[in-house]
């Protein structure tokens, strides 16, 4: 034993010199390449590494009011096959390119068979000589499928054989895009924006309003070459996009846009708009743009409450007459001659809607705004400003009229009202009482509705509000405040004449405006009808009028202000008959007091009997108690409005894609359909 033991050490100490060498040889060799071959092998490394990779952000969701997304962001991919394999190593692309056949080759069914489960539009068979067909070609970038597809057909596609590797050994390929998804499909698209198919830029709407906090900041990465693999090295992570909480209501929103659609369809109306506006705020809670397209429908192709200002026509007699009542020029217990209905005003003739029925005669202050005379608004405001009509102008921008609203949502055109001194030449003797009545100026309904919203919150202006706050993991990160253009547009005395007056145009029998009043509250405002230019000329062809109405509710407290506006052709055209109407029935949807006939559709029966007695409503003969759908099970959503569809639908699993407005007429998924959990299901909604 003692004889063995110096031959062990001996081992272990040659081991240990060898090891030690070894470690000395390998320090050494990197301390000469650093020093001597460093630069050179930076060099080739930088012909394998790509640079600057941008990694997109998430962008933020867009909620209403209530925190209902109303706009979010969903990746969508289009998926491609590369039959060729590109490495500066032709050894390593031989190897590759022969492994990536055989597979393709020994797998091609099982990969054709989950492509048409996957796809059930396209059978395996049709995949196979998809497929087949950029094989022979060997090509680079093939197109697998022709549209783009959801995240979770992407993630199933990456189960399949070959297609699960990566792309540069598998040579599957996904083009991601980022998709904008309205669960409330078209209700109140407009507003909300677009953003451009092909990439993440904002178009309209509140998409590009708010775009430089919904959009977030991209994040870089590079990839690198390490033999046969290319690695993603992330230098800056991408901050995603925060949320913006809108002022929209979801339900006032489609109320308004069903009732508006309604009467458009009943007038043959061209455009409609309809904004909803809370009074002490300013915030915008519905706001709805319909144009009749070429096939009779109705849809939002552009923002007409902000981005058209025309003549406004008889709403604008409200604010005439206030300038007078503050300048006290104008007295309400006054009197004004209205004659037969037709009145000469320095060479040319102003007439009254009813001149062939023989005028209004002599007629009270309130009555001119009550009847809408032309003749008795004009005369009032000629007499009062005649020799100063600069004076009445000032009146008109110390009421917050024609001033700069800076409305914060992109496309808003600000008033045109022009005053005497802008150009001395073109100012007519005509002019004043022209524009007295609407004439001569152009404003948009929503500054119209502005104006309206002071009278109605006690003379305070306060500017329109399109979002109240950016918010981030459901948390209010700022806020955006209400912002006063006016603190008081005019004194309490006056203020309180023109609402009795408007009043009056609602409540009083006789009143212009009474079809805009509601059995369960008192309502104030104004009736307007304005023949619009074609052309510039106001009688080439079939007549266009732009009618409207535009108040506020309850009148003895106000909390809504709404505007209705409707450009037809040819007569009847009355803005109390037709838009009256349509601001009778918003308000009711606004005011909490209102009692409605009850839609109960796909609920409990017992709680819905519950809450019906309890408003005091009887329930109807068609009270059914439908089941309830389990996870995964479609439901039956046919004949209900966007909101409760789209609510059941995705509570069952589904994902939701919506066309037309009203309430779903067709549904692409039966009901009763089992395991449709993640799948897309398509309503059709019509009015």
């Amino acid at each position: 034993m003692d004889r063995k033991t110096p031959s062990r050490t001996s081992r272990f100490f040659v081991i240990a010199l060898a090891l030690s060498a070894f470690g000395l040889y390998v320090l050494l060799s990197a301390a000469r390449l650093m020093a001597t071959e460093g630069e050179y092998w930076h060099e080739v490394s930088q012909l394998f590494v790509r640079d600057s990779l941008p990694i997109p952000a998430k962008r933020g969701h867009i909620l209403s009011a209530d925190g209902q997304v109303m706009a979010a962001s969903v990746p969508e991919y289009k998926i491609y096959m590369d039959f060729r394999v590109s490495d500066p190593d032709t050894a390593a692309a031989r190897r590759t390119q022969r492994w990536r056949d055989s597979v393709y080759a020994a797998t091609l069914d099982t990969i054709c068979d989950g492509l048409a489960q996957i796809f059930p539009d396209r059978t395996a068979k049709q995949f196979r000589e998809r497929l087949e067909a950029g094989r022979t070609k060997r090509s680079r970038y093939w197109l697998v499928y022709p549209r783009r597809i959801s995240y979770i057909q992407y993630k199933q596609c990456k189960q399949l054989p070959l297609l699960r590797e990566n792309p540069y050994k598998g040579g599957f390929v996904a083009e991601e895009f980022n998709y904008r998804r309205k669960p409330f499909g078209s209700l109140s698209a407009r507003t909300l924006g677009a953003l451009y198919a092909s990439k993440d830029t904002a178009v309209y709407g509140l998409e590009l309003t708010f775009d430089s906090i919904l959009r977030g900041q991209p994040g870089l990465a590079h990839r690198t070459k390490v033999r046969d693999r290319w690695l993603r090295f992330v230098d800056q992570e991408p901050v995603d996009g925060n949320d913006i909480r809108s002022t929209i209501d979801v339900e006032l929103q489609d109320g308004a846009e069903k009732s508006l659609v309604r009467k458009l369809q009943e007038i043959g109306g061209d455009v409609g708009v309809a904004i909803v506006m809370e009074t002490h705020t300013g915030d915008v809670k519905a706001i709805v743009n319909m144009t009749r397209c070429a096939d009779g429908q109705y849809r939002e192709t552009k923002n007409h409450a902000v981005a058209d200002i025309m003549e406004p026509g008889s709403t604008f007699k409200t604010a005439s007459m206030l300038v007078g009542l503050e300048d006290k020029r104008i007295d309400k217990t006054g009197r004004i001659e209205t004659g037969n209905g037709v009145w000469p005003m320095h060479g040319r003739y102003m007439k009254d809607h009813n001149w062939r029925r023989g005028g209004y005669g002599t007629i009270t202050v309130p009555e001119v705004l009550m009847y809408s005379s032309n003749v008795g608004i004009s005369r009032l405001i000629d007499n009062a400003y005649g020799d100063d009509p600069g004076r009445f102008v000032d009146g008109l921008y110390r009421l917050g009229v024609g001033v700069p609203l800076e409305v914060d949502f992109v496309g808003f055109q600000e008033s045109k009202v022009r005053h005497p001194k802008d150009n001395p030449d073109g100012w007519w003797k005509t002019t004043l009482p022209w524009m007295s009545i609407g004439y001569e100026t152009q404003i948009s309904p929503l500054a119209t509705l502005t104006f309206y919203n002071a009278i109605a919150n006690n003379g305070r202006m306060v500017r329109p509000r399109f979002a109240n706050a950016e918010m981030r993991d459901g948390a209010v990160v700022r806020e955006f405040p209400v912002v006063a253009i006016r603190e008081k547009i005019c004194s309490d005395r006056a203020l309180a004449d023109i609402r009795e007056i408007l009043e009056m145009v609602v409540c009083h029998p006789k009143g212009l405006g009474r079809k805009a009043g509601n059995k369960m509250f008192k309502s104030a405002g104004k009736t307007g009808t304005a023949q619009v230019a074609v052309g510039g000329s106001y009688h080439s062809g079939v007549a266009h009028y732009l009618i409207s109405f535009c108040g506020y509710f309850p009148s003895d407290n106000p909390q809504y202000s709404c505007i209705v506006a409707i450009q037809k052709r040819g007569l009847p055209a009355s803005g109390g008959g037709h838009c009256g109407p349509v601001f009778s029935e918003t308000s009711a949807a606004c005011d909490s007091t209102a009692v409605f006939a009850a839609n109960v559709a796909h609920g409990n029966a017992d709680e819905a009997l519950a809450v019906l007695q309890a408003i005091g409503c009887e329930p109807t003969d068609s009270l059914v108690a439908p089941t309830a759908t389990a996870l995964g099970t479609v439901p039956d959503v046919r004949g209900m409005g966007a909101t409760e569809a789209v609510a059941l639908l995705e509570k069952a699993g589904l994902n939701v894609r919506l066309a037309g407005i009203g309430t779903v007429r067709r549904q692409s998924l039966a009901p009763q359909t089992r395991g449709a959990a993640g799948r897309t299901i398509h309503l059709d909604l019509a009015i």
